[in-house]
């Protein structure tokens, strides 16, 4: 089992970068509609995305956002950060298989607060850029290395 770490504020500088994969499965795009109730039919139904603009089913954009989330939690800051703000500018449609790359840099500190503000970009897996942002998160003040948990398993069904 791997280690999971984090990096305190006090280890974080400028210029810092790290890098979070993730593929959208099917199964993703299931769970996040059961999970938030975004039932939109562009995510769900392949007759009606057929009729879209894009001509098949997409990802949820708050999908593709929650991988920004688990980038910040699971490798920059990492274990303990605390998410403050989020702005998000949802650029090309994320669709069903793609492997989605998501680039953090630390941009700026604040020492009074310990916080930390993040550029954000999410690109898949032919190179180009289907998400940008700015995250402002708190860092943590306690040095973490902990065995990395399994993913919880789920399952769709009635």
């Amino acid at each position: 089992m791997t280690q999971l770490c984090n990096y305190t504020y006090d280890e974080i500088t400028i210029g810092q970068q790290a890098r979070y994969k993730r593929a959208v499965r099917e199964q993703d795009i299931q769970l996040f509609a059961a999970v938030s109730g975004d039932v939109n039919p562009l995510h769900l139904d392949a007759e009606f995305a057929a009729t879209t603009r894009f001509g098949e089913r997409i990802a949820h954009g708050m999908l593709t956002a929650a991988f920004i989330s688990a980038a910040l939690a699971m490798e920059l800051p990492g274990p303990g950060t605390i998410f403050m703000e989020q702005s998000l500018r949802f650029r090309l449609p994320v669709k069903i298989g793609d492997e989605i790359t998501v680039e953090l840099e630390v941009i700026e500190k604040n020492d009074r607060r310990k916080s930390v503000a993040l550029d954000c970009r999410a690109i898949n897996q032919h190179g180009k850029v289907v998400v940008t942002g700015t995250a402002l998160v708190i860092a943590p003040d306690e040095k973490l290395s902990l065995p990395r948990p399994a993913e919880p398993r789920a399952r769709i069904g009635d």
